[in-house]
């Protein structure tokens, strides 16, 4: 599993951590049930935020985190152990190509952000 993916993998675990309230919520994250599963609201920022702070910003856990967790099917978001959350998510996240970016070689899109929603697992 490379960097990029098991850094993804983590913040979704954090997430979920969050959302119940096994670890405290410093950023402030809302979450709300509807029919995609939890959903993260994601924190939105000033449209006059310097560009020069934008990619600080849209790069930040409290940005980048809900965005993934949204993109979670249905069956993972409501995982009600953290083992079945990580048996959820890993087979979830086995249909995605894992092929991270290398300076200087064409590749597929490594993010789930750019992958559009899957509801298999």
């Amino acid at each position: 599993m490379s960097l990029q993916r098991r850094r993804q993998r983590y913040e979704m675990i954090h997430v979920w951590k969050i959302y119940h309230g096994l670890v405290p919520n410093c950023v402030q994250m809302e979450f709300h049930i509807g029919r995609l599963g939890v959903q993260a609201k994601t924190q939105k920022y000033p449209y006059w935020a310097d560009s020069k702070w934008a990619g600080q910003l849209y790069n930040s856990f409290s940005f980048r985190a809900p965005q993934l967790w949204n993109r979670l099917p249905r069956e993972v978001t409501l995982s009600g152990t953290l083992p079945g959350l990580k048996a959820n998510l890993g087979a979830f996240m086995k249909q995605f190509h894992d092929r991270p970016p290398v300076r200087g070689y064409t590749t597929i899109p490594n993010d789930f952000r750019d992958a559009g929603r899957k509801n298999v697992v």
